[in-house]
């Protein structure tokens, strides 16, 4: 009876002890899920485009109820970014946090700009792409991109082109994949760097440099205002909305593509079942009516990845980046 009774109450406790463990404990063999709130961590200031997108996956993740636990945008800007990810690396193996990104990551990395990379943190998915625009001044002699990559050839020096908002950016890299298609030495690119992509334009519409080497969506505006003609665009094929009659590079018969994709990662040490809990909320996200007008009408492309796709897709970014970075003697890693 004294055997009954000791098996008895082990049975009754079991469940009360259950109940005292955390469930992320529970779930780690298992299913896992967000049991506080959420912090969505961008290293940029309000209103910049890695905001709005944090925003507005904020929005839909929580209307649709894909993720249950509250959320909330976190702006840690500073230091090109690192205050941002550095930030999120405080919480290792906490799947509570999460960051928008973009290409920064890594070429800020092959730069000597951060000590850190792609590697020091857990890539979730890609969520779009964003090509980059090459646009002049309406009245420009240069009318077309064939134009733009004869000017380079007699003379790369001769034409003026501004980015932001640093060197090393997909902007820079756009324009010097360019000069290296004309056969000219992209180090002897006139680049003027700018503080933001908005005094970069302005550069242009005032017509201080030849050429702005910009996010696509920027541009649509200024094209819709007449102020602008976009040459080519650096996407595998054409884009859609104000934007579907410019030509890609690739048709030009030009090897020029770069996108300026944006991404979700989490800190290091994420297990694959929050890595798991995050790849599917994101695949639900991309599907949503909300998102998907929001593609078109920024003139982003629909490229979502995950998984070993994505991993596969950030090292082979990394080692393109670089390829170009040391060819405009910019790599230190």
């Amino acid at each position: 009876m004294r055997m009954g009774k000791r098996w008895v109450v082990r049975a009754l406790a079991l469940p009360g002890c259950l109940a005292c463990m955390p469930m992320s404990v529970l779930a780690q063999d298992g299913e896992w899920r967000p049991q506080k709130n959420v912090e969505i961590v961008v290293a940029t200031s309000p209103g910049g485009g890695q905001d709005k997108t944090a925003r507005l996956v904020q929005k839909i993740l929580q209307e649709r109820k894909f993720v249950e636990a509250p959320m909330s945008v976190v702006n840690k800007p500073g230091g090109g970014g690192a205050i941002g990810w550095g930030y999120l690396n405080q919480h290792p193996g906490d799947g509570h946090y999460l960051e928008i990104g973009n290409p920064t990551l890594l070429t800020n990395h092959i730069v000597g700009r951060f000590a850190f990379t792609y590697t020091d943190v857990t890539p979730i998915a890609v969520l779009f792409t964003e090509s980059v625009a090459y646009s002049v001044p309406a009245n420009s002699p240069i009318k077309t991109g064939r134009d733009l990559i004869e000017r380079l050839k007699k003379d790369v020096s001769s034409v003026s082109v501004s980015i932001g908002t640093s060197t090393g950016s997909t902007n820079h890299i756009g324009i010097a994949l360019v000069a290296r298609a004309a056969g000219a030495d992209p180090k002897k690119l006139k680049t003027v760097v700018f503080q933001s992509g908005g005094d970069a334009m302005t550069a242009v519409l005032g017509g201080h440099v030849d050429l702005v080497s910009s996010a696509a969506n920027n541009v649509v505006p200024h094209v819709d205002a007449g102020r602008l003609r976009v040459i080519a665009v650096s996407s595998p094929q054409r884009l859609g909305g104000a934007l579907a009659s410019v030509p890609t590079w690739k048709e030009m018969g030009a090897n020029v593509l770069v996108t300026n994709w944006r991404m979700a990662a989490g800190p290091r040490g994420l297990t694959a079942a929050q890595v798991a809990y995050w790849e599917n909320a994101f695949g639900r996200l991309v599907q949503a009516d909300e998102w998907k007008k929001d593609l078109e009408r920024n003139s982003f492309e629909d490229s979502f990845m995950r998984g070993d796709e994505f991993r596969r897709f950030i090292r082979s970014e990394y080692d393109s980046f670089r390829s170009v970075l040391a060819e405009l003697g910019m790599a230190k890693q």
